[in-house]
């Protein structure tokens, strides 16, 4: 867990995003929709509003490990934050537990800029997932690739629509 960690915000929150950076989800909608198996923020509530917490669907606090069945589709579709590490996708002096982290902090008007930049090339690279999605999907079938789905939302993108 992050402790002691402190950083300004420098924008209005959900505005005075990077242009190539248009998230279809704000991390409200996310957590209500249900991501991450419900493991996500459950130790850091009191960093982020409120309202965030009143339908998310979320593991009870305290447990190990988490709950697919709280993701929208069902389905895994994360990897351990071991792997995540290992493959140099955390920045651990910002935000240990990964993307979701910065893009909640920078939904709230946190900037900094190098880690942004890397963090929005990350998003930017997931739409490779919608092309799979639409190029071998019927059009509203979301029971197709139920596990890229689930992933896009974990990277707010709304999976539902496409």
């Amino acid at each position: 867990m992050q402790r002691n960690y402190v950083y300004k915000l420098l924008a209005p929150p959900g505005k005075d995003y990077d242009p190539s950076f248009r998230p279809q989800l704000t991390p409200l909608e996310m957590l209500k929709l249900g991501v991450f198996g419900g493991r996500y923020l459950r130790d850091c509530r009191l960093e982020f509003p409120d309202d965030w917490f009143k339908e998310a669907k979320l593991y009870s606090e305290g447990r190990a490990g988490h709950d697919i069945s709280l993701n929208y589709f069902q389905i895994e579709a994360s990897q351990p934050l071991a792997v995540w590490r290992a493959k140099g996708w955390i920045n651990e002096q910002h935000d240990p537990r990964g993307w979701f982290q910065w893009y909640c902090r920078y939904y709230l008007g946190r900037r900094l800029p190098e880690e942004d930049h890397r963090q929005i090339a990350r998003w930017r690279a997931m739409k490779r997932h919608i092309m799979q999605i639409k190029n071998n999907c019927r059009p509203g079938d979301i029971t197709c690739r139920p596990r890229q789905r689930q992933a896009l939302l974990h990277w707010a993108y709304d999976s539902r629509y496409f």
